[in-house]
């Protein structure tokens, strides 16, 4: 599998949503697309980031940019998620963690001395052709959201 990298095609992909159809990455090809991988819903973390996605979400719509947050939880917790958080942009989910492997965000991970696997929060930033504008690898929430709209203005 190649590495993926910015100013490369994203690969293309196609995953359940939490509104209960298949979504394609190449569907959204004509706007920008913000794709954040994230570990699991309702979390602390993920709940801070999907939130202040949600926040700004506006702010992004004005840039032409569509948000999409990948994890591997079943659509039924996506939705779960969406509800209780008002989130008014798409959740796929990634059960079988193919895509996050796609994408190299599925990584060996330590807690508390355990080794597992899971998601390493990560941010895609793909342009209107479809090719990988920025990638921001293991993201810290705080202020990242931020950090990703004054690009993606940059990009319009």
């Amino acid at each position: 599998m190649a590495e993926i990298t910015a100013g490369n095609q994203a690969p293309d992909f196609t995953l359940p949503a939490s509104n209960g159809e298949a979504v394609a990455l190449s569907d959204l090809r004509g706007k920008n697309v913000v794709l954040y991988f994230y570990p699991k819903d309702m979390t602390p973390g993920c709940t801070t980031q999907a939130c202040d996605f949600r926040d700004a979400h506006a702010a992004f719509e004005a840039a032409d940019t569509v948000i999409v947050g990948i994890s591997p939880d079943p659509v039924k917790r996506h939705l779960k998620f969406v509800e209780k958080e008002g989130l008014p942009f798409l959740l796929l989910a990634d059960e079988t963690h193919e895509i996050s492997e796609l994408y190299g965000v599925w990584k060996e991970k330590s807690m508390y001395g355990k080794k597992f696997w899971g998601i390493e929060r990560t941010t895609f930033l793909i342009d209107k052709d479809g090719n990988i504008a920025k990638i921001y690898p293991k993201v810290k929430v705080k202020g990242h959201i931020e950090a990703v709209l004054a690009d993606v203005q940059a990009l319009t």
